[in-house]
């Protein structure tokens, strides 16, 4: 008998992606060199635009944590209007729906994915916010779950988790054996460089996909 599950109820740590999805962490700067090597250059006056963005959070952050909804409109979406991928090529639907398949059909487990940018009916970037009381690494293992359920395998599906304080990116590759690696974690804390860095990244990103 077939069995249905949340996705956020099934997959709770890393460990459930990994087994459940045979995926293993490939800790090689040249399996992800996307987040780190060859970064375009930003204009002065995007640069101006993410230090406006940094500003406007911090100063709603100081009042106290912040609500998913909140980490979108103040950080996911301009970030995502900078770098291009609200503009042709790309394609983008919110709240979409994934639905795995497991265990030659015994099992489905079904979620909604907050963002899912496309272009040309290939997932380019997966985002997950959580509300800022929560650590991106608590919003790991989901965010494999969907990047899995890219249905065009054959290409790298990347990802991007951000609680709104921090920022860490993902790149999956699926196969016999699923691979995938880590960025470090940017800290909009930290400096206003962070975020420079972080659109280089979605840019790179943009540009490989």
């Amino acid at each position: 008998m077939t069995q249905t599950a949340a996705i956020t109820a099934a997959i709770t740590t890393l460990t459930d992606a990994e087994t459940r999805f045979n995926l293993v962490r490939i800790e090689n700067e040249q399996f992800f060199p996307e987040w780190s090597e060859d970064l375009p250059e930003i204009t002065e006056a995007e640069k101006t635009s993410l230090d406006v963005l940094r500003r406007r959070y911090l100063y709603h952050r100081a009042e106290g944590d912040l609500l998913e909804g909140t980490v979108m409109l103040l950080v996911v979406s301009p970030l995502l209007a900078l770098a291009g991928f609200y503009d042709p090529p790309f394609k983008n639907k919110a709240e979409s729906s994934v639905e795995l398949v497991l265990n030659d059909g015994e099992e489905i487990l079904r979620g909604r994915i907050d963002v899912l940018v496309l272009q040309n009916q290939f997932w380019a970037i997966v985002l997950e916010s959580k509300k800022t009381t929560l650590s991106v690494w608590s919003a790991l293992p989901q965010a494999l779950a969907y990047l899995v359920a890219n249905p065009h395998p054959h290409q790298p599906a990347f990802g991007m988790v951000t609680n709104g304080d921090d920022i860490l990116f993902i790149k999956l590759q699926q196969g016999d054996t699923s691979q995938y690696n880590l960025s470090r974690v940017f800290a909009m804390f930290s400096s206003a460089k962070e975020l420079y860095t972080v659109l280089q990244i979605l840019k790179r990103i943009g540009q490989v996909i």
